[in-house]
């Protein structure tokens, strides 16, 4: 079973060798990065280590979608540039998708942030429970699909907020959605940058906001 490693990008040169050295290593997939007018080397980066780099306009959702529709894997695995994943990893969504997956659609991985800090291993196991209990994952956590379902439900909505929660929200309706207990190990810059407190409070009313009715473009302006 062929994955397609499908990276969003936008001037994260100082995180990409490392991404992108990783990720090289792994069997049976391909790796395609979408730029989204990136002016700090990130472009010169991907091209040192996939031939699948192109160039989109800037939106993480427009971004995917561009990568996705020149996958040739069976499986679509949306990654951040900071973020993850070993041989264990993709061994296990191999084996939870073969011969059908009993209805398996697609997923996500447990998230794992780069970090001794107590607040922040909190963090991750709040996002976690957050996952199982709601059923619903965030970028972060390499959310993978059948790329034939991908693209009957016609891919990410291309808005400036929210477009993970809201395709995750349209997979689960289109079959079974499992998370897997192998972690994406993401970068803790975030939470650094703004503060445990913040960020979290931030995310937390931003995801109830919008499933509340509220549009994604006045939670981008909050959000930025």
């Amino acid at each position: 079973m062929k994955v397609s490693l499908i990276l969003p990008v936008l001037d994260e040169a100082p995180f990409l060798t490392e991404t992108l050295s990783r990720l090289s290593t792994l069997d049976r997939t391909e790796i395609i990065v979408v730029d989204g007018g990136s002016r700090d080397g990130s472009l010169t980066i991907a091209r040192s280590y996939t031939p699948l780099v192109f160039t989109e306009s800037p939106g993480r959702g427009r971004q995917m979608n561009a990568g996705a529709s020149r996958a040739t894997g069976e499986v679509l695995l949306f990654l951040h540039a900071d973020s993850r994943i070993d041989a264990s990893a993709l061994s296990a969504l191999r084996k939870a998708l073969s011969g059908g997956g009993h209805g398996v659609v697609g997923g996500a991985f447990r998230l794992e942030i780069e970090s001794k800090r107590f607040g922040i291993r909190m963090i991750a196991a709040g996002a976690n429970l957050r996952s199982r209990w709601l059923g619903l994952a965030y970028g972060d956590q390499g959310i993978f699909v059948r790329a034939s379902v991908f693209r009957r439900l016609g891919g990410f909505p291309e808005i400036l907020l929210m477009e993970d929660v809201s395709f995750v929200r349209k997979l689960r309706k289109a079959g079974k959605m499992i998370f897997l207990a192998n972690p994406v190990v993401t970068s803790p810059r975030r939470w650094e940058k703004e503060g445990l407190f913040f960020t979290t409070v931030r995310n937390w009313s931003l995801l109830t906001l919008y499933l509340m009715g509220a549009s994604p473009r006045s939670l981008s302006r909050w959000y930025h």
